[in-house]
């Protein structure tokens, strides 16, 4: 586990975003996939995105990105922990965070898991998520994604906090 405390903000800038950008384009699943650095970085000047960056011992640990317009509002859109980091926690941290954020304005949080990454789908499956959908030959053949889903309500019966709020 982390040995001090961690911190989730929003990207402070360029150098963040390259940050970021660089440790998906050095990573699984994006190697597969085929996302190179170039087409990383574009996740993070994306204005529909909200871009998150985890610092912990003093250094970036890890990043996820949410969107929250759109027909899969509360879309956790891509999430990596920098390999110092990895199997102590961190992921988990970073999808609480994106839950609270999303759980606020939607009843839902989607996201997807590629089929040859086994490990986090295990997590989310463990974080309450359930798969409701395969996405064959999604991004490249021979691999889908899966669509996974968590809810504290449907949709006709959630009241956003900031609208059950007293103004």
């Amino acid at each position: 586990m982390l040995s001090q405390e961690v911190t989730i903000d929003p990207l402070r800038g360029e150098e963040d975003a390259r940050w970021c950008a660089r440790l998906m384009a050095d990573s699984e699943p994006w190697l597969t996939i085929g996302r190179d650095y170039q087409s990383a970085l574009e996740i993070f000047d994306d204005v529909g995105n909200e871009g998150y960056i985890a610092t912990a011992e003093g250094e970036r640990a890890g990043f996820i990105v949410i969107v929250m317009r759109g027909a899969f509002a509360g879309y956790i859109k891509s999430l990596a922990v920098a390999p110092a980091f990895r199997n102590r926690g961190l992921g988990r941290r970073l999808i609480e965070f994106a839950e609270k954020r999303i759980f606020s304005e939607q009843p839902n949080v989607f996201l997807c898991v590629s089929t040859f990454n086994p490990d986090a789908k295990r997590l989310y499956e463990r974080l309450g998520y359930k798969v409701i959908g395969l996405l064959d030959d999604y991004i490249v053949p021979g691999h889908g994604e899966y669509l996974l889903r968590k809810s504290i309500a449907p949709m006709s019966e959630f009241v956003p906090r900031s609208a059950g709020a007293a103004e």
